[in-house]
């Protein structure tokens, strides 16, 4: 009986094998998400010390363009001979 059921219709087994399309592309998306933030956390034990080095990179270039145009290109070495 079973084998005959199973050509005339589709079960409620077979309609639930697949998600609708708009639950596919979310999950999809939740995926795509989560393998982006795994990436960019590999390799950092410490993602915020990292983040502050950043920082302070930024910081210290900032500075550096800022007493280049106080100082009109002139560096702040002389040289000494004897």
């Amino acid at each position: 009986m079973g084998a005959c059921l199973s050509c005339c219709g589709q079960s409620a087994e077979e309609t639930n094998l697949m998600p609708s399309p708009e639950e596919r592309r979310q999950q999809q998306l939740d995926a795509a998400e989560k393998r982006r933030q795994e990436n960019e956390q590999r390799g950092i034990k410490n993602p915020e010390s990292v983040r502050r080095q950043q920082q302070r990179a930024e910081e210290l270039q900032r500075r550096e363009e800022e007493a280049a145009r106080q100082g009109q290109g002139q560096s702040n070495l002389r040289w000494q001979t004897s």
